[in-house]
């Protein structure tokens, strides 16, 4: 009874003395005489299954040699204010198992099999980046050849945290990382590689995430640096994977409908200010622009502050600027009409320096004091005073012209009015012919730059 609680106690450490006993010998081939005609037999593998535990190797001097490769199947979201990277990967790695070797001729001419990774020791892979739980299918299997090289494929469902660059957006493009790299094993014991070159990693991957959702692979790059966590030293893989958003949706969606609000706004310069019709006009376009931002607001992305909602808030503060100068031009005309006040001397110097630039200076500062030679404008409730100027008076004329109140007398003031009013005229004329140019200009860059943007 003694000796039986020996065996029960000691085996586990018999059992694990063993195998590493055995493990430092040489070559270890399979016996096929399990294998035949209706499979193998479930214990020709038995001394593979026990071993699971145990990184497989013959010499344990020698680390294991881990090639990594991925698919990159689809991406399935980017959430720019989380900065998480959702996506769908096949990943695949590849090592060998000295104890998993035959010889083909022997065993009926079978070259591979399949084998339940429960039953396998499987290198302890992760990604650094990865922010979910692990939610791969269980009861996967693994391809086994007969020269021990063990090949493993399984999809993952992955969010990774990835920093985003939202400024250009919708024409960004984005650099996600994903870092392979184990966890438990050091540089003595694991090394990293690929099986694949990167061009095919992205070409695979492209042709297959093409069609998917609003992103577009522009390419995979890889850099193999090593991470030190104290005197431990562990092998890595990054991949550097290049992104590309599809601007065609928010071009259509965001872009086209502001640009025609302003180029309305700025056709609305050529309604005649004088009208009264302008204002209101331009009033109803910035409500109008304004439902129109609130609607397109969940297109925009929540965190940061991109180009778009900057031209957004341009486009808007132009609207305002001309409703505020023609609600300006509109007094000054109404003013001007009624009781025009005498124009500052700087500002008739300088009206007088923008219509005539062959002025200098000086000679404006000069004839300050004097009218101005400018046509007179077609203004409601004043009069042309040119047939009066023209007419000499005649005798009964004459003797009218003595009599406080003449027709003289109101030709006179008509004709002084006229000097007050033609400069503010011809001031809300030239505010308004700048604030067209100003919008002329914005438009032009705005499509100059979406353009650039959308070819780059």
């Amino acid at each position: 009874m003694e000796r039986s609680w020996f065996h029960k106690e000691r085996f586990p450490l018999f059992l694990v003395l063993g195998l590493l006993l055995q493990g430092r010998g040489g070559t270890f081939i399979i016996n096929c005489s399990g294998f035949g005609q209706h499979g193998m037999y479930p214990t020709v593998l038995d001394s593979v299954f026990e071993r699971k535990a145990f990184r497989p190797v013959t010499n344990f001097s020698i680390p294991t040699l881990v090639n990594i490769s991925f698919t990159m199947s689809a991406i399935l979201d980017v959430d720019e204010q989380l900065q998480l990277l959702s996506s769908f990967l096949w990943l695949e790695m590849v090592w060998d198992n000295p104890f998993t070797r035959w010889n083909p001729e022997e065993c009926e001419g079978i070259t591979k099999i399949s084998v339940a990774t429960k039953n396998l020791w499987l290198p302890d892979i992760f990604i650094v980046e990865f922010m979910n739980v692990d939610k791969t299918p269980k009861g996967l299997t693994a391809y086994v050849s007969n020269e021990g090289r063990i090949r493993y494929k399984k999809p993952m469902k992955m969010t990774s945290i990835c920093n985003l660059d939202i400024l250009y957006f919708p024409f960004d493009q984005q650099n996600c990382t994903l870092t392979f790299s184990s966890f438990l094993y050091t540089v003595e014991n694991m090394l990293l590689g690929t099986e694949k070159e990167v061009w095919e990693i992205a070409d695979t991957s492209r042709d297959i995430v093409q069609t998917h959702g609003d992103w577009e692979l522009l390419g995979i790059n890889k850099a193999t640096p090593k991470m030190s966590l104290g005197t431990s030293l562990y092998d890595q893989i990054m991949f550097y994977v290049a992104i590309r958003r599809k601007p065609r949706l928010y071009i259509i969606n965001l872009l086209v409908p502001s640009g025609f609000l302003v180029a309305i706004d700025a056709l609305s310069f050529y309604l005649p200010a004088e009208s009264g019709n302008r204002a209101p006009f331009k009033i109803t376009l910035l409500l109008g622009y304004n439902v129109f931002l609130l609607m397109m607001n969940d297109l925009l992305p929540t965190n940061g502050t991109p180009l778009i909602s900057v031209y957004f808030a341009l486009c808007l503060s132009l609207m305002v600027v001309s409703l505020l100068e023609t609600i300006f031009i509109t007094y000054l005309l109404h003013l001007a009409t009624t009781q025009p006040p005498p124009m500052p001397w700087w500002l008739r110097s300088l009206l007088l320096y923008c219509t005539s630039p062959m002025k200098c200076c000086p000679t404006a500062l000069q004839k300050r004091n004097k009218p101005l030679g400018l046509p007179p404008a077609h203004l409601p409730g004043v009069k042309e005073p040119v047939e009066l100027v023209g007419k000499m008076p005649g005798p009964r004329e004459a003797e009218l012209n003595v009599r406080p109140g003449s027709t003289r007398d109101k030709q006179e003031d008509e004709t002084q009015k006229q000097h007050l009013v033609a400069p503010w005229v011809q001031f809300s004329h030239m505010m308004d012919t700048l604030l067209f140019c100003l919008y002329l200009l914005f438009m032009t860059t705005s499509v100059v730059t979406v353009i650039v943007l959308w070819n780059t």
